[in-house]
């Protein structure tokens, strides 16, 4: 990719990306004399989409490429004066705002659970406070779209995953944002021409029932696509009738190709009627015809649970167009992400801080944190810790944790042979310390994790709870904390 990079890219233009109460509250540590109070907050969400047994994290190298460039320009400035909201010195000290706060996040990519501090950012008030809502939106939703496209993948068996969803997505950065989560979820390709140049994705793309129909007849609408399409031909075979015209004149197309000397794999899709069936026969026509391995790729509103049944009754299908649920998740179209103070640092050193719902689950874990996954011999993940930050945690052996909920109560983690610290080093003082990663990059790292992951977290429905514990200290803070605000 070019330094003459796409706006989606650098993110320029999107210091208003904010909710205003962010705004107000930032007006008010600076008329309050604590803009400058350095502060610790983490990102984390509560709940999975519904029977997933894991997340894939995506969206940090977007959100880094946001915080770089974060700039209040004339124009912002002259819209937040417009209303009337706030004093001369608050929109002062947002035209010379340069940030400089450190970033600590899980490598996007990996696979993560509940409560666990995905990312934390430490520095003035003023400036953490300014971010959050540019963060949630940036990870919520790629995250989500990660994940619902690693459970299709998984559904797939091994079959390429084709992203499909521009048309049906949330508006175009929607489209191009799901696009790139997609990818990193597993999908092998995406139709979206402007993910591919912005993101380096691998595009694919055929033919619609339109240009069937534009000609006279469907046989000379196909040999005039196989006449000028450079790329793999894959013939859309359902325009009018699958069996008797469709697939036939594909046939005769793929023959006629076969005397020219022309090397290819045959490929139809299908994108209406009954699936399985319709595959099953026309695989049966293509390998009569001489063509022993053809391509089917199907498409139509298809999501993870009907892949799996399809696959389930035989379908003679190897390829997956998917879009609507996918760039949508359309069974669960959020991800409650959320970004809450941890600790404030005083000059006596860090302070933690906690919420107190009268939902215990709801309950914050106070304080700076490090977050440890531990390995089986196998390289297989067996748990992970939520400890306090600079704690001393074992590597090996028996892990147990506590619960985060009944903070008393023992967690089994499980033998371990060995742990990684997940938290890392992604920004600091405002500038990044990552180097950037190409697409690619994180999407082998979701592929590893995914690999490694015990089959048993992987179902599509009542997948095994992953085990994620409070170490000791952490547990006794949080409970220590808890007594002291309850009534």
């Amino acid at each position: 990719m070019s330094d003459a990079r796409s706006a989606w890219f650098r993110r320029e233009g999107l210091a208003l990306l904010t909710d205003l109460y962010e705004l107000t509250m930032m007006a008010g540590y600076l008329r309050h004399d604590r803009a400058d109070r350095w502060t610790s907050f983490d990102y984390f969400f509560r709940n999975l989409p519904p029977h997933a047994g894991f997340a894939v994290t995506a969206g940090l190298e977007p959100f880094l490429d946001y915080l770089e460039n974060l700039r209040f320009e004339a124009d912002d400035l002259d819209y937040l004066r417009s209303l009337d909201l706030f004093e001369e010195e608050f929109l002062e000290a947002l035209s010379g705002l340069r940030l400089a706060v450190d970033i600590n996040a899980v490598p996007e990519g990996s696979l993560v659970y509940p409560n666990e501090p995905v990312l934390q950012v430490e520095g003035p008030v003023f400036q953490t406070q300014l971010i959050e809502s540019a963060l949630l939106n940036f990870l919520n939703y790629q995250t989500l779209i990660a994940t619902k496209a690693a459970r299709i993948c998984l559904a797939a068996e091994g079959d390429p995953v084709i992203e499909f969803g521009l048309r049906r997505a949330h508006g175009p950065d929607g489209a191009v944002s799901g696009s790139r989560a997609a990818y990193i979820g597993g999908c092998v390709s995406s139709s979206n021409v402007l993910a591919g140049k912005t993101y380096g994705i691998p595009v694919t793309g055929t033919h619609a029932h339109s240009w069937v129909m534009s000609f006279d007849s469907e046989l000379e609408a196909f040999r005039a696509f196989a006449e000028h399409h450079r790329g793999r031909l894959v013939l859309l075979v359902d325009t009018y009738d699958t069996i008797e015209s469709g697939v036939p004149n594909a046939i005769k197309v793929f023959q006629e190709l076969r005397a020219q000397g022309r090397q290819f794999r045959p490929a139809i899709r299908l994108d209406s009627g009954d699936l399985a069936k319709l595959s099953k026969i026309a695989h049966q026509m293509l390998v009569q015809a001489g063509f022993d391995d053809p391509l089917i790729v199907a498409s139509n509103d298809l999501e993870e649970d009907l892949i799996a049944d399809l696959k389930r009754q035989g379908a003679k299908i190897n390829a997956w167009g998917v879009g609507t649920h996918l760039i949508t998740s359309h069974d669960s179209p959020s991800l409650g992400g959320v970004y809450k103070l941890a600790a404030v640092r005083e000059d006596s050193g860090w302070n933690p801080r906690i919420k107190v719902s009268s939902n215990i689950e709801k309950a914050t874990d106070p304080g700076r944190k490090a977050l440890v996954r531990y390995y089986d011999g196998a390289g297989r993940p067996v748990g992970d810790v939520i400890a306090l930050a600079g704690e001393s945690l074992p590597e090996s052996g028996l892990i147990v944790g506590k619960s985060r909920v009944f903070t008393h109560r023992p967690l089994r983690i499980g033998e371990a042979e060995r742990s990684e610290a997940l938290l890392q080093p992604v920004m600091q003082g405002g500038r990044r310390v990552l180097e950037r990663e190409a697409v690619a990059d994180i999407r082998a790292r979701a592929q590893s994790q995914m690999a490694a992951l015990p089959e048993e977290f992987k179902r599509l429905r009542n997948p095994e709870i992953y085990r994620v514990g409070l170490s000791d200290a952490a547990a006794a803070l949080k409970e220590e904390m808890i007594a002291s605000v309850t009534p």
